[in-house]
């Protein structure tokens, strides 16, 4: 991301309302709906979509969920590369990163 306060502009254009963040720390939450986007600036070198086992969508905890460790064993089984793996010994807060065929990357980030 480039320009912070032009994204936040323009996704407050299309509706979305602040859910979060520092503006001034370069990283913003928006919500519209169930839709919520992170905005961050200098913390990603590209775009990237992001799942967070464990949470809905306002970061509120659920009770049933798909830990980041079962997820990783389900796409290694299922033959998709990971580009970061989170340590199957451990419990808790864990993530994992892969990129789809078009080259976006994807956060599987469990804070829990």
């Amino acid at each position: 991301m480039k320009d912070i306060h032009k994204s936040v502009e323009f996704y407050k254009k299309l509706g979305f309302k602040d859910k979060g963040g520092n503006i001034d720390q370069k990283w913003v939450v928006l919500k519209n709906g169930n839709a919520v986007i992170g905005l961050f600036q200098g913390m990603f070198e590209d775009n990237i979509i992001t799942f967070n086992p464990g949470w809905d969508e306002n970061a509120q905890n659920i009770d049933k969920f798909d830990d980041v460790r079962d997820i990783q064993k389900q796409l290694k089984e299922a033959g998709i590369e990971l580009t970061k793996v989170a340590d199957e010994t451990t419990t808790g807060p864990g993530h994992i990163t892969l990129t789809d065929p078009d080259g976006n990357n994807i956060l599987i980030d469990q804070h829990r």
